[in-house]
């Protein structure tokens, strides 16, 4: 248990991970995912449909959770993300380019799923997304959106679907950028911005009055989605 929680090689080699907490246990099995196997802290109820239930004595809990205050539910959850033939199909498009930051991560994630994109595309060195930090911010998002691991910008170009690029500075408004396209939304890592500034086809950049140099990522994200989506709605 403490494998999965710690280290990413051991989630990919065990094919699954941890979620803590009865609400995204249930995330999961609504949204369809292979639930393996609950554990149950005394006096708390198991999740229904979440695989075979393991009733814990007191305090064992405590020493296989992730948390400092336990939730009295935790899961062991198969690792199955979307296959890139999802972008055959996806029209609006999240980037998340060698985001680190778990907290960032499970954000965005969250804002594309309420934004209604299509997909989320994790380029090489993104922070894993079965991270417990990623799956707890992510507030289920993580079951709800199509999510595809390990993909080059370049792939997005190959599926007819345009590449922005995210800049504080030189890029249109994002309001005046046409995002009723199929389109990606490119995100860089937080320190070092985009891995690739070459595979872009445009540059998009957030309005703003005040004087901070940038917003952060997962924010950025949230503006530019809900931008996309006001566009998308209005052209229907």
């Amino acid at each position: 248990m403490r494998r999965l929680a710690g280290r990413r090689i051991s989630r990919f080699e065990e094919g699954a991970f941890i979620v803590e907490g009865a609400v995204l246990v249930a995330e999961a099995v609504d949204a369809g995912w292979h639930v393996i196997e609950q554990f149950v802290a005394p006096g708390a109820d198991p999740v229904t449909g979440a695989g075979t239930v393991r009733h814990l004595a007191a305090g064992v809990m405590e020493k296989i959770a992730t948390t400092e205050t336990p939730q009295p539910v935790l899961a062991v959850v198969e690792r199955a993300f979307a296959d890139r033939s999802v972008l055959d199909t996806s029209g609006l498009v999240v980037v998340a380019d060698g985001i680190a930051d778990p907290g960032n991560l499970g954000t965005m994630l969250r804002s594309a799923e309420a934004a209604g994109a299509d997909c989320v595309v994790l380029t090489p060195g993104t922070v894993d997304p079965s991270n417990p930090k990623v799956v707890r911010s992510s507030a289920g998002a993580v079951f709800r959106v199509p999510l595809v691991e390990d993909l080059n910008l370049d792939v997005l170009s190959r599926a007819g679907i345009v590449r922005l690029g995210t800049s504080s500075h030189h890029g249109v408004a994002h309001t005046a950028v046409d995002l009723t396209r199929r389109v990606a939304i490119v995100l860089g890592n937080e320190a070092h911005g985009m891995s690739d500034d070459a595979a872009v086809d445009e540059w998009i950049t957030i309005a703003q009055v005040g004087r901070s140099e940038s917003l952060n990522v997962a924010m950025a994200c949230t503006v530019l989605c809900f931008e996309a989506a006001r566009q998308r709605r209005s052209a229907t």
